[in-house]
C-alpha cells in the first residue's frame, strides 16, 4: 500500500516549545524541522491554526500559522508546507485566498492551503473575534469555501452570500494551491470536500472512524459525479515516544487499510530530540513508497 507522510513542526501550540527560553531560539527549532523535514523522505511540513496553547491557555509562545508558513516555505525548498487547518474565522475568506496565493508564489508551488470551520472558544473570545454556535459557523465556512475557490478560479469573482460577498475582487497573482478541508461533519465538511477540495484529514488516527468518513466522503463523490481517486484522503497520528517502529508501521497499516493515503505525524519532543523523526524517516516512510 502507497502512503505519503507529513510531519508537524514545533510551533508552540501543544506546549512543544517551552523547554527553551528565547522566542527566536524557538523559532529557530521550528526551522531546524522542517530543514531536517525537507531533506528526508517527508512530502509535507504542517502546522496549525491557533493563538492559544492546549489543553490549556497558557502564557508561552505559539507562533501564527500563515506568517510561520511563510518563512518557513523561504527556509525550505523542496518539502510542501500546509495548514490543519486554517480557521475560518480568523481571516475573511477572500484575504484568506489572496494570502494563500501569495504564498504559494513564495514556496514555487509547494503550499497546502487548509482550512475549517473553527473549535477553540477560548482564543476566540480572547483575541475579539464573535464566537458563534455550531450552525452559523458551518453556514459561514460553506460560503467561505465557496469564495477561495472563486478567488482562486475566477477573474474578478462576484459572490453574494449571507455571510460574505466579492464584487469583483482582482486576485493577482491568481494561484490555486492544493485546498484540503479538515472535520469530519457528514452533511457539510465532507460534501465540501467532494465539491472543492484536493484533500481532507478526517479520523485522527483512528481506523474505524477513518473507514466511516471516508465511506461517507465516497458516497458524496457518486452523488456529485466527483471521482474519488483524485482526492487526498489523510489522518493525524500522534507517535508514542515509548512505541518501536513496529508498532508505529502496524498503527499506519491499519489507518491505510481504513483508506488513508497521507498520514502526518505529530512527534513529541521533536524540538529537542531529532531521533524520532530521523528513525521514522529511515526506517517506516520507504515501508509504504
Amino acid at each position: 500500500m502507497s502512503v505519503r507522510f507529513g510531519v508537524f513542526v514545533p510551533q508552540g501550540w501543544k506546549m512543544d516549545l517551552v523547554e527553551i527560553a528565547d522566542p527566536v531560539e524557538q523559532y529557530e527549532a521550528m526551522t531546524q524541522v522542517a530543514r531536517l523535514a525537507d531533506a528526508g523522505p517527508w512530502d509535507a511540513i504542517w502546522l496549525y491554526d491557533h493563538f492559544h496553547t492546549v489543553p490549556e491557555p497558557t502564557d508561552n509562545s505559539v507562533f501564527e500559522c500563515w506568517t510561520a508558513t511563510s518563512t518557513l516555505a523561504r527556509d525550505t525548498s523542496r518539502v510542501r508546507i500546509g495548514q490543519m487547518v486554517g480557521c475560518n474565522g480568523y481571516r475573511q475568506p477572500s484575504l484568506y485566498a489572496k494570502i494563500a496565493s501569495t504564498v504559494d508564489v513564495a514556496s514555487n508551488g509547494r503550499l497546502i492551503a487548509g482550512l475549517g470551520a473553527g473549535w477553540y472558544e477560548h482564543e476566540w473570545k480572547a483575541y475579539g473575534y464573535e464566537w458563534k454556535d455550531v450552525p452559523q459557523r458551518m453556514s459561514e465556512f460553506r460560503e467561505a469555501v465557496q469564495v477561495v475557490h472563486k478567488m482562486w478560479t475566477e477573474d474578478r469573482p462576484v459572490f453574494e452570500g449571507k455571510h460574505y460577498q466579492l464584487n469583483g475582487a482582482i486576485n493577482q497573482p491568481r494561484r490555486k494551491p492544493q485546498f484540503w478541508l479538515g472535520g469530519g461533519g457528514e452533511k457539510i465538511t465532507l460534501k465540501l470536500v467532494a465539491q472543492y477540495a484536493d484533500g481532507c484529514n478526517v479520523g485522527g488516527g483512528n481506523p474505524e472512524t477513518v473507514a466511516h468518513k471516508l465511506n461517507v466522503l465516497r458516497e458524496h463523490c457518486d452523488t456529485l459525479g466527483r471521482d474519488y481517486s483524485e482526492i487526498t484522503k489523510s489522518t493525524t497520528i500522534e507517535i508514542d515516544l515509548t512505541e518501536s517502529t513496529a508498532d508505529t508501521i502496524a498503527r499506519v497499516e491499519k489507518v491505510a487499510e481504513a483508506g488513508a493515503d497521507y498520514v502526518i505525524f505529530y512527534i513529541p519532543r521533536v524540538a529537542y530530540d531529532h531521533s524520532h523523526l530521523l528513525r521514522l524517516a529511515e526506517d517506516l516512510v520507504p515501508q509504504f513508497r
